[in-house]
């Protein structure tokens, strides 16, 4: 019998936050070879020992290796080949995190938040791993509360809009972005919690239903009707 090499798998993450109004992800400096000193997507081998799931492996890889848990995690694909990674025939089962703005420490030389507009050329396939974490996260903005998973836990109403904008790249009609919210049925308004009213009068606060906090609505119709 032909002896074959064993196949890599590991997991990668595409963290993505708002920053300035625009989405930014998490890269962090490789401190071994390949591409020693290259910033990449936090990722890592799944540990058959201790990962009863990819999901698992990946939730350890953010924790480890970025120091938190984030609120909402899915599977978005998995890349493979054998010319992804230099070491041999490789798959990476691929995840993308979302993480309100402000909440991730970043110190611009281990861990940095770069936009995903201008990224530095990425190792392996990372690059790819982004341009898919980016769109699945507008295409499910279109028709979800995913945005909501980039806002901090309590919000105005004209805060979510912003951030939906940011996210699509678009403005939205304030009186449909408001009807679609209340289709959705993902918000409820925290009592007697309001913002300071300073130049401007007091807005109600929100948060998301508990119901929706690790599950997403979705409705056939967009944000832009």
């Amino acid at each position: 019998m032909p002896e074959f090499p064993a196949i890599i798998c590991t997991v990668d993450i595409a963290l993505l936050t708002l920053q300035d109004d625009a989405l930014h992800v998490l890269l962090l400096k490789r401190d071994r070879e390949p591409f020693n000193g290259s910033l990449a997507l936090p990722g890592g081998y799944l540990h058959a020992q201790e990962d009863q799931s990819a999901e698992d492996a990946a939730t350890r890889v953010l924790r480890d290796k970025a120091g938190i848990v984030s609120p909402y995690l899915e599977q978005l694909a998995t890349f493979s080949g054998p010319g992804r990674d230099p070491r041999g025939w490789s798959i990476s089962i691929a995840y993308y995190a979302l993480l309100p703005a402000g909440v991730l420490a970043v110190d611009g030389t281990g861990r940095q938040l770069r936009p995903v507009a201008k990224l530095p050329a990425l190792p392996f396939d990372h690059g790819r791993i982004v341009a898919a974490a980016v769109e699945r996260v507008r295409s499910k903005s279109q028709y979800s509360s995913l945005p909501v998973y980039l806002c901090d836990e309590a919000f105005t109403l004209p805060q979510l809009q912003s951030v939906y904008e940011a996210v699509l790249g678009e403005p939205l009609n304030k009186v449909s972005f408001r009807r679609k919210m209340d289709e959705l049925g993902m918000l409820e308004a925290i009592p007697g919690a309001q913002t300071s009213g300073g130049a401007h009068r007091p807005a109600q606060l929100y948060c998301l239903r508990r119901e929706f906090r690790h599950a997403l609505s979705m409705l056939d119709r967009g944000l832009s009707v």
